[in-house]
């Protein structure tokens, strides 16, 4: 299929790894233009050689933490008008109310929080006045399925979620189109180190720790790329009557 995403621009946050690269990926391969951005330099120039070796694409890459302030203007300045923004960076530690301290939670919600708010407000005003746009939002299935030992990502998670209707819900009015994405358990780098971890206090064996997903659908975690290509496809002039709506991928775990 077509998703006649050639000569569109697109910026996608928390670009270096994971989701991020993994949309990345997806998009450069449909002939959409990009702007990454994340904390690390290095994978970022990484990421970008090897998109310009595969694609006939223009790649540019910003290093900056998001959370840091002003950095949001600065991104915002580097882009330009583009197409397509995707939140995507950040992070929020697991623990329960007592786990994290408040601290911890400022910090997390500086990024994720704060990050997709006032990056998306720079943004979305620039595609206000030309009527024209597009704003995905990677948050998290913990929104729709509140957890106890994950407080701070599901209270996060949850604003997201309504700030992404919310926006939309005036949006559209304007030209733009403003969705999201929950996935649930999805493997990258970190969630594989945090299955080691607990395999190794549950079963003394850290290279079990695939039997911990036992208890999901498929009995596997999502795979980055499936995600990339739900957001590469929902951006899309294929979706353009698609606005409002929070996606999730986790196989239906959160109704559960």
């Amino acid at each position: 299929m077509e998703l006649n995403l050639n000569n569109k621009t697109a910026l996608i946050t928390g670009a270096s790894k994971g989701i991020g690269k993994a949309i990345a990926e997806s998009m450069a391969n449909e002939g959409c233009n990009l702007i990454l951005t994340a904390r690390s330099s290095d994978k970022l120039n990484e990421l970008k050689i090897n998109l310009q070796k595969k694609h006939n694409i223009s790649v540019k890459i910003i290093a900056i933490d998001l959370a840091k302030k002003n950095a949001v203007e600065e991104v915002s300045e580097f882009c330009g008008d583009i197409d397509i923004l995707i939140n995507n960076a950040g992070a929020i530690p697991p623990g329960n109310i007592s786990d994290i301290e408040e601290d911890t939670w400022r910090n997390a919600w500086d990024l994720k929080v704060f990050g997709y708010i006032n990056l998306t407000r720079q943004i979305y005003n620039k595609m206000k006045n030309i009527k024209k746009g597009v704003i995905l939002n990677i948050i998290g299935s913990a929104g729709q399925k509140p957890m106890y030992n994950y407080i701070a990502g599901t209270t996060a998670n949850a604003g997201l979620m309504a700030f992404t209707k919310a926006l939309s819900n005036g949006s559209t009015a304007n030209g733009v189109r403003v969705l999201g994405i929950n996935p649930g358990f999805t493997s990258s780098d970190r969630l594989i180190t945090m299955m080691k971890g607990k395999a190794k206090e549950q079963f003394n064996d850290e290279n079990r720790w695939e039997e911990l997903f036992k208890d999901l659908p498929f009995q596997r975690a999502a795979k980055a790329e499936e995600v990339a290509d739900l957001t590469t496809f929902l951006v899309s002039p294929r979706c353009n009557y698609i606005s409002g709506t929070i996606i999730a991928i986790d196989a239906g775990h959160a109704n559960h």
